[in-house]
């Protein structure tokens, strides 16, 4: 591709909207423009490198077994309302209606989907096991889209859906899948972590993220150094701590706090450290408001307060009680109380009084109050230990692109997703689904792969493998012999963007480091002068002069011994 006739908007100045270094990077880079909150035109650089993901993506999918078939982005609300997600999923879940007045939404993945036309489609045990995938478009309506790629409302996946006879089958579909992704980003040549994860809106009991590591990355994850297990943050399990009580148990008393609601703000009021005071959060579930209890100094994990709890769905409550929630408190609570187990530590310390403006102290566990489940509730923190083997937990931060779940029967029961055994009888399909966020994965490469200059793309997703820069047009010699090396590369199947723009070479060279191309291959003044050009790798690993001749045999040594680097 020749720059001169291609839409490559390079731009020196960072985006004013752009917080993490990918969004900048690829605006500026001339990947992606902004079209609304969320929402991306690819341009011709952005579209080739989806095309390079996709079909590596595509390599492994279908070396797994799984066949790709097509699904719409418009799907009505019935198939929704069959497997009871048309109201639990949410306001992400962006509604309409035709003009017809039927209900409709656009689609933010699809099990419904498939699990429909494996329903209609599948009828004996012999058409079993079946994965089926796709690459295609979806819409969440995210409440804060941000970050670019990483974080919009429409976005391309990889969804895949396995099918199986029983739940033996369906785990080993679970691990193929599973050492496909291990494969695909292992071949991007990502640094990455698989971790256990909670099954969110999809469901399921079993899910595992994968994330790429980088300092940007929403996610925290957790990694034990002793069983060498790894978590979400918000499920790695902590161990019970270990309480040493020097106190001995005061009477409560109540106290005016005044407008402090917040723990620090109450901290202050009273002279005390955050783990002394008790943070009560009330959240709303499907079986009614439960009052959630941790230590000050800790968050609460909703998908742990879910599993211990038994529930489903489960949000921060909202005007139940007309009080800030820093007032609020487990003495005298109507509501069932589920607590952390640092709260069984507690002594002398502060609870809201349910009153406003007040605030008991002298609080002691279980003297004061009790509660109905005490459970592991928080998200790990630096200084844990693991709820497992009790060895120390240390965290990182990721940016997950792909996820992984064993969904059972989750949707085939209620949809009726059935077959007939060896025997006839009618059993429901088990199932697992499997996504890969392409642009997400695409933005987590330009996190991880990146220096002060610009991009630094791995051979496995760069839309080009070669910058040809000439450096002076006007020299008819030069022209001349850029346009043959051009031409010859590209015979000889090597992909090529060639700057043939009348600019000076400070801006040409500047766009190069910007858009990170893995090979520069310059032509100018020391052909001239010794007849030589220079391949120059992007990462600064090695610079050579070489005849123009032997530049082919050069080029294509270096992309094979990169392709071979992360096969």
């Amino acid at each position: 591709m020749k720059m001169s006739r291609a839409l490559i908007p390079t731009l020196r100045e960072d985006p004013k909207d752009a917080e993490v270094i990918s969004h900048k990077l690829l605006v500026r880079a001339g990947f992606i423009r902004k079209v609304a909150a969320g929402i991306y035109t690819m341009l011709p650089l952005g579209l080739r490198t989806l095309g390079k993901l996709m079909a590596l993506v595509r390599e492994e999918i279908e070396r797994a077994g799984a066949v790709e078939i097509q699904m719409p982005l418009v799907q009505p609300k019935e198939l929704w309302t069959s497997s009871g997600r048309w109201e639990f999923y949410g306001k992400e879940l962006l509604r309409f209606k035709d003009r017809k007045d039927q209900e409709f939404c656009l689609a933010p993945t699809h099990e419904e989907v498939v699990t429909e036309l494996v329903k209609n489609e599948v009828r004996s045990y012999r058409q079993l096991p079946l994965i089926l995938y796709q690459i295609h478009t979806k819409f969440r309506d995210e409440i804060r889209p941000r970050f670019g790629l990483m974080r919009a409302r429409e976005f391309l996946m990889k969804d895949a859906y396995s099918f199986d006879l029983s739940e033996a089958c369906a785990r080993q579909s679970y691990q193929t899948m599973y050492s496909a992704y291990e494969r695909i980003f292992r071949r991007i040549g990502l640094k990455f972590e698989a971790v256990e994860a909670d099954t969110g809106a999809i469901g399921g009991s079993l899910s595992h993220e994968f994330q790429v590591l980088a300092p940007t990355g929403e996610d925290k994850i957790a990694r034990c150094n002793h069983c060498k297990k790894a978590w979400n943050a918000e499920l790695a399990p902590v161990a019970k701590p270990a309480f040493v009580m020097p106190e001995s148990p005061l009477r409560k008393e109540k106290v005016k706090t005044g407008d402090a609601a917040t723990i620090e703000e109450v901290a202050v009021v009273l002279g005390l450290h955050p783990e002394q005071i008790l943070k009560s959060l009330l959240i709303q579930t499907e079986r009614g408001p439960y009052l959630a209890v941790v230590r000050g100094d800790r968050i609460l994990s909703l998908p742990k307060f879910k599993r211990s709890v038994g529930v489903v769905e489960a949000e921060l409550a909202q005007d139940l009680t007309g009080l800030p929630e820093g007032q609020i408190g487990p003495i005298g609570q109507a509501w069932p109380v589920v607590a952390d187990y640092s709260v069984a530590g507690i002594q002398n310390g502060v609870a809201g009084a349910n009153e406003p403006g007040y605030h008991w102290v002298n609080v002691s566990y279980p003297l004061d109050f009790e509660a109905q489940t005490l459970a592991d509730l928080t998200l790990a923190q630096e200084g844990d230990c693991c709820g497992v083997c009790e060895g120390p937990l240390s965290l990182s931060r990721g940016i997950e692109v792909g996820q992984v779940f064993y969904l059972g029967t989750k949707y085939s029961k209620p949809m009726e997703a059935v077959f007939l055994d060896a025997d006839g009888n009618k059993k429901p399909t088990v199932m697992g689904c499997y996504g890969i966020g392409i642009g997400r994965t695409i933005a987590a490469t330009v996190e991880q792969c990146h220096d002060d200059q610009g991009i630094l793309w791995p051979v496995s997703l760069a839309p080009f493998a070669v910058h040809l820069v000439l450096l002076d047009t006007r020299q008819s010699e030069l022209a001349l012999l850029a346009d043959s090396l051009y031409s010859a590369l590209m015979a000889q199947g090597v992909d090529v963007l060639y700057d043939d723009r009348e600019e000076r070479p400070g801006v040409k060279f500047h766009d190069a480091d910007l858009i990170g191309l893995p090979l520069r291959l310059t032509i100018g003044k020391k052909y001239k002068e010794k007849g030589l050009v220079e391949i120059k790798a992007r990462d600064a690993s090695f610079t050579e002069d070489v005849p123009p001749e032997d530049a082919g045999k050069r080029i294509h040594a270096f992309l094979s011994q990169q392709g071979m680097a992360n096969g």
